[in-house]
């Protein structure tokens, strides 16, 4: 990959994407205007965004909370924390919910104990870490599941719920909610048995390595692009209310959380492994 970098694969469902193009088409030309060079033209989407997050030529995108915290703080530059207008989201703050199939007779998280769960990956904040914290915290220590299914992604474990290939499944609520546009028929498939604590939303962001004075442009840019009546239909289809500057420390209090539910023998402290938790 040569040239800078633009993404903002998170939410990029299928209803979204000309919103996620406008959105960053806006930014960019404001850019343009303000005289940074190589700027680029349309957002990159052959690449996932974690594959993204080391990459020294990221212009602009959107990481995970987790994965920040504990590996990309010496790869990233957190520019702000979206505000999204999600159900169970709140200011700059999101979560998870914990979804089965609607069909399923056990109403409290603590029926399924010996389940199966669906993760997205091992090191995602809202597929694995606020789901191992909500079951120390609401259902106590020791083991829970029987062992996990890796999906690969948020949209993948809600299928493989409502399949019956997994009994819970720990979904972002702004995925949740962005899902009902894109997937029909598949949220309502689906029910919520409990929600996460809340923790800072997923922060845009910039690699370190693009000089300061480009990185506050970008900062400037996408604050001003939450703000323009023009992009007000882009903002409302990804559900964004706005977004706020915030530390990069904020993002510690997942690390916490990663703590607690370790301390609780909820799943191993090895997020790669492939074994029950």
């Amino acid at each position: 990959m040569s040239g800078l970098v633009a993404s903002l694969g998170m939410y990029d469902h299928p209803a979204q994407r000309t919103a996620n193009d406008r959105l960053w088409a806006w930014i960019a030309a404001r850019l343009r205007a303000e005289g940074v060079t190589d700027v680029p033209p349309s957002l990159e989407r052959d690449h996932t965004p974690d594959m993204l997050w080391p990459d020294p030529a990221l212009l602009f995108g959107q990481a995970c909370g987790y994965p920040l915290a504990r590996f990309h703080k010496q790869h990233l530059r957190v520019l702000a924390v979206p505000r999204y207008g999600a159900p169970h989201c709140e200011g700059t703050r999101h979560c998870s919910v914990i979804v089965a199939r609607a069909g399923d007779a056990r109403t409290a998280l603590e029926d399924f104990r010996g389940a199966v769960a669906a993760i997205n990956e091992p090191a995602s904040n809202t597929g694995t870490n606020l789901l191992r914290h909500t079951i120390a915290e609401q259902c106590g220590p020791g083991p829970f599941f029987s062992g996990f299914v890796r999906t690969g992604g948020h949209v993948a474990s809600m299928r493989a719920v409502a399949a019956g290939e997994a009994a819970l499944a720990a979904i972002d609520a702004v995925t949740f909610a962005a899902a009902k546009a894109s997937y029909p028929g598949l949220p309502e498939a689906l029910r919520v048995i409990a929600v996460s604590r809340k923790v800072p939303a997923l922060p845009f962001v910039t690699a370190q390595a693009i000089p300061e004075p480009v990185a506050q442009l970008v900062q400037e840019a996408l604050l001003a692009a939450m703000a323009t009546p023009e992009l007000e239909e882009a903002r409302a289809a990804l559900l964004l209310l706005g977004a706020e500057v915030i530390a990069a420390s904020a993002y510690d209090e997942v690390l916490e959380l990663e703590r607690e539910a370790y301390a609780a023998g909820i799943m191993k402290p090895d997020i790669g492994t492939n074994t029950s938790f």
